[in-house]
């Protein structure tokens, strides 16, 4: 399923934004088999190429995606088509009355270690407004192994740090908000822990203890949540294995260029032609002031 949305992406890409985002709507919203998607959405394929209409329509998919998820578990969802200064989406819980914002988190295999400014904590805090919590969705293993400043802001920022295999797992044991299953203590993770930390251990990394009350407040057990993790590792070591095989093709292909080839594709890869026309744009501009 997650191959066809990636195919569904490429097809969409000469459209404008808003008919393939609403096209990307309906695909991802009539898919049967959606924890497929939801297991491998928090990987972007290389074959994406970086700052294309591609990776931003897969940034729209990411959205889009956590947004049914929300509404999988019970609450009611929906994303923002505009993105200036807001999340890219909205929940609320009609049983239990409050509201969040979210925001989802992709990221290539190939992407370099990663820092606070990539998670963007504080500023899915400031898009909260007047929703009651934050919560930001990313990969479970591409958040740090260690300690972390996204910690320490999650904390003090009271957004939650979530990931997609907890809407798998809850999605495939049927966990829902109901009158009896106020699911609000998962958002509010972080005041809840920031009663108890001491400023000295703000920045290790929490996610065993989260780990510990989602399984608490949705009633269910470790070792079943283990299961879904160790079959994540092995969807993510399958897909390694083909992102692997898209550069090994990449570096075969430019093996095989001529000299002038290879000068046109490290002329077009620097963005030589780009700059030089910046320059002149700007250079050209001081003589309208």
């Amino acid at each position: 399923m997650f191959k066809k949305l990636v195919a569904h992406i490429f097809k969409v890409a000469d459209q404008n934004f808003s008919e393939a985002t609403e096209s990307l709507v309906k695909f991802i919203n009539a898919a049967d088999n959606f924890t497929a998607i939801l297991e491998q959405i928090g990987t972007i394929p290389e074959a994406i190429i970086h700052d294309s209409t591609e990776e931003k329509l897969f940034s729209k998919a990411s959205d889009i995606v956590l947004s049914r998820a929300f509404r999988e578990i019970g609450l009611k969802s929906t994303i923002v088509r505009e993105r200036a200064d807001s999340a890219d989406v909205q929940a609320e819980s009609s049983l239990f009355e409050y509201t969040l914002v979210a925001d989802a988190k992709t990221f290539r295999m190939s992407r370099t270690a990663k820092n606070q400014k990539d998670f963007k904590v504080g500023a899915l805090s400031g898009w909260r407004k007047d929703a009651n919590y934050a919560v930001l969705c990313a990969p479970y293993f591409q958040y740090p192994k260690s300690q972390s400043q996204i910690f320490a802001q999650s904390i003090e920022n009271n957004v939650c740090l979530l990931s997609w295999e907890y809407f798998i797992f809850m999605i495939r044991h049927g966990i829902k908000e109901n009158p009896k299953l106020n699911l609000s203590p998962l958002w509010n993770y972080g005041e809840e822990l920031s009663r108890t930390v001491v400023v000295a251990d703000k920045k290790k990394r929490f996610l065993t203890e989260y780990n510990h009350v989602f399984l608490s407040t949705i009633g269910c057990q470790s070792k079943d949540y283990a299961k879904i993790l160790t079959k994540q590792i092995s969807i993510i070591t399958r897909r390694g294995t083909t992102e692997k095989a898209f550069w090994e093709n990449e570096k075969n292909n430019i093996l095989k260029y001529s000299k002038k080839q290879a000068i046109e594709e490290l002329i077009r890869a620097k963005k030589i032609n780009e700059k030089i026309r910046q320059i002149e744009q700007y250079i050209g501009g001081l003589r309208d002031d």
